[in-house]
């Protein structure tokens, strides 16, 4: 019993320390979501919290449920006419890029690590992705004067680029695990599957969420808890039958937010506020997840690693999926240094060692230090590279 009661003071005393910290933070314009990840670090068994939590099963549970709530919140927040301007320039940064990105990291991988190509690319592709807790987060509050078609193709891409990630990183851990499993043709025939499966399960759901929310003679204040419940059941729902559970949430709440219902500001509001629960637990979690001291005999090829992601993949992905589009080269390369990693590449980075994956623990490793780095230098400068190439708010100086 006491156990339990110490376990409730604990993890409210976390939320508490977080938000706290969270406020002080915004002063000196620090990405928040680092200093979640960072308090979870101090938590841990190398912090002064000495907390040991090494349970990557339920790690992965509730990050599922976490992500699973991010995207459907940060769908709903997307805008019609972001939608308008930036889906097929978003669709391919999302598709193509993460390909590109993987193929780049996983070339490093190759020559950093001494491992086999496939090896090399799980490493590409767990780091691929954007996080879309993380892109949001700091565009809003960098008072950055950045054009609407370029925020509109970042904050869409963070949201579509998680399925494509999550596909690439499960196909190659069950290529390692059963080489004889897939083929490329197979890949290829399974991915369009899984989206299409995704996508229709979305739509369907959004429509039949507002279908729920206009007809049911159900309190207001249910409102929010039935498109959570919504959210659970269509995740979990899509997954289960081999489709995309991300992008089906993710266009369940784009659906949710381009439409007018009477409480439509009551459930964005507590989408907000789970969508905050959800990343602060997230992050909180990941960092007690993790051990620092086996982080530091992997800096050298952490931050090799980092810099062909940030200097060479990311810019070369970003300006060949955004070229055709007419992109002016400040807006590419802007795009290019808001490819932040957060919560999403260490959430892939625990499949492998689910799997029981020979490497799974050094793959999550080097993913979190990667996750680390980015976050301090790409989340704190986000401002000032908005000055450096034009995109600078007048009335708000970088700090």
């Amino acid at each position: 019993m006491e156990t339990a009661h110490e376990l409730i003071l604990l993890g409210g005393a976390l939320g508490l320390i977080s938000i706290f910290a969270g406020v002080i933070s915004s002063r000196f314009n620090a990405p928040l979501l680092l200093v979640f990840l960072l308090l979870g670090m101090l938590a841990g068994e190398d912090g002064p919290g000495r907390i040991q939590f090494a349970d990557f099963r339920a790690a992965y549970l509730i990050g599922s449920i976490a992500l699973a709530i991010i995207l459907f919140e940060g769908g709903l927040k997307t805008e019609r006419r972001m939608i308008e301007i930036a889906l097929w320039p978003s669709l391919v940064l999302a598709t193509i890029g993460v390909a590109i990105t993987a193929l780049f990291v996983g070339v490093a991988a190759v020559w950093l690590f001494k491992i086999p190509f496939t090896e090399a690319l799980l490493i590409g592709a767990v780091l691929a992705p954007t996080d879309a807790a993380a892109v949001n987060t700091l565009l809003r509050d960098a008072g950055a004067a950045v054009p609407d078609r370029v925020k509109a193709t970042l904050e869409v891409e963070s949201g579509l680029n998680d399925p494509t990630s999550v596909f690439l990183t499960i196909l190659l851990v069950e290529s390692l695990m059963s080489p004889q499993v897939f083929t490329g043709w197979n890949g290829i025939l399974l991915f369009v599957e899984e989206m299409l499966g995704g996508a229709v399960l979305g739509l369907l759901a959004g429509y039949a969420l507002l279908f729920l929310v206009r007809k049911l003679k159900l309190p207001v204040s249910m409102h929010p808890v039935l498109a959570l419940a919504s959210v659970l059941v269509v995740f979990g729902g899509a997954q289960l039958i081999g489709a995309s559970g991300f992008l089906a949430v993710y266009l369940m709440g784009l659906i949710v937010g381009v439409s007018q219902f009477e409480s439509q500001r009551g459930v964005v509001f507590a989408s907000e506020t789970f969508a905050w629960l959800a990343q602060i637990s997230l992050f909180l979690m990941l960092g007690l997840l993790v051990t620092p001291h086996e982080l530091l005999p992997l800096a050298t090829p952490v931050l090799l690693i980092t810099a062909v992601l940030i200097f060479l993949a990311r810019p070369f992905a970003t300006f060949a999926c955004l070229m055709p589009f007419r992109f002016t080269s400040r807006e590419m390369t802007f795009a290019s240094w808001v490819g932040l990693r957060g919560a999403v590449p260490i959430y892939l980075a625990i499949v492998p060692v689910l799997a029981g994956f020979q490497r799974g623990t050094l793959l999550f490793a080097v993913t979190f230090g990667v996750v680390i780095v980015s976050l301090l230098l790409q989340g704190w400068t986000i401002s000032p590279f908005a000055w450096v190439v034009g995109f600078g708010n007048r009335s708000r100086p970088p700090v």
